[in-house]
């Protein structure tokens, strides 16, 4: 079912849903299903499973130079959403990237998506490349998120890359993108982030997903500023709660977020990272329990494969 079809099933009741990334290469699944075993007791109607995009390595040659190879550390997107369709009976949702993908490969991974029955995806631009130091699309991939929606929507539409393929088929993918209460790290301005926004709605997204705030003035905020520029569909709030102490100087430095003084100041007065994490905990409840209050349409937390906080936080909250 798609995202917007179970908003509107749940007749203006907040749902619950997170996201899990899949594990790193050689690894077994197990320990993901471990994770998630504990959160379907609140009854999510989607999961979200990262992409992850390529890195290059140089493996040492006999006469004494690097030859550079491509790698994904965390492979299996596709196959992990199919695997948790029919293990736990729920909508999985496959982000795909511009960055690191060609058009073609794009099209064959929407294609896997629609035969395997995923009615959902989630089109984001991506990171740069760990060695560069701005996003660079790869040759022949999608420059912005707004042109991979645009390939999605026209792929709902039955239209094939090269128009080589004539057929009365078509998908019918349920498109989300990504929004940015304190705007995109590489945005002059929030009211240019909007802009850009408004482009992925406009090229065909249903609804959005915002990044993690820990202030939820500034989710407010980012709503109204959308919806007066035009942007009706969902805006889904993400939540991730903190777990250690340095995500005081990571957090802010990655994505460009502020932490209000309050949270600062608790979190400065743990000795432990035990300490911290319940300090997480508790600053995700209220956050959400305003954000339900206030009647959004789902309260989305960003688990990175670890479920205990999650589930102490849902089972105060859902």
């Amino acid at each position: 079912m798609k995202v917007t079809d179970h908003i509107k099933k749940a007749k203006d009741k907040t749902l619950f849903s997170f996201e899990i990334v899949p594990p790193q290469k050689g690894q077994n699944i197990q320990e993901l299903y471990n994770n998630i075993d504990p959160l379907m007791e609140f009854k999510p109607p989607f999961i979200d499973v990262t992409t992850s995009r390529e890195e290059h390595v140089y493996i040492p040659k006999e006469n004494g130079l690097l030859e550079q190879k491509i790698t994904r550390m965390r492979p299996g997107t596709v196959g992990i959403c199919a695997s948790l369709k029919y293990k736990y009976d729920v909508d999985a949702i496959p982000h795909v990237l511009c960055g690191g993908f060609t058009k073609e490969e794009t099209e064959y991974v929407l294609v896997d998506c629609h035969y395997l029955g995923l009615d959902n995806v989630m089109a984001l631009r991506g990171d740069a490349r760990k060695d560069q130091q701005y996003f660079k699309a790869s040759n022949g991939g999608n420059t912005y998120a707004s042109d991979l929606v645009g390939q999605i929507s026209d792929l709902n539409k039955g239209k094939y890359l090269h128009e080589i393929i004539e057929t009365p088929y078509k998908a019918d993918f349920c498109i989300g993108v990504a929004g940015y209460p304190e705007k995109h790290l590489e945005s002059p301005s929030l009211e240019s982030d909007l802009k850009r926004l408004k482009e992925k709605v406009d090229a065909g997204a249903d609804y959005v997903v915002t990044q993690m705030f820990f202030d939820n003035s500034k989710y407010f905020n980012f709503v109204k500023k959308a919806k007066e520029i035009g942007i009706n569909v969902p805006i889904i709030p993400g939540i991730k709660p903190l777990a250690v102490k340095r995500h005081l100087q990571i957090l802010p430095q990655i994505f460009r977020l502020d932490l209000p003084q309050d949270l600062v100041n608790a979190v400065e007065k743990c000795n432990t990272n035990k300490e911290v994490r319940q300090i997480g905990i508790e600053w995700a409840i209220q956050q959400s329990k305003e954000l339900i209050k206030a009647g959004v349409p789902v309260v989305h937390y960003y688990s990175m494969g670890k479920s205990s906080n999650i589930k102490a936080i849902a089972s105060e909250v859902f």
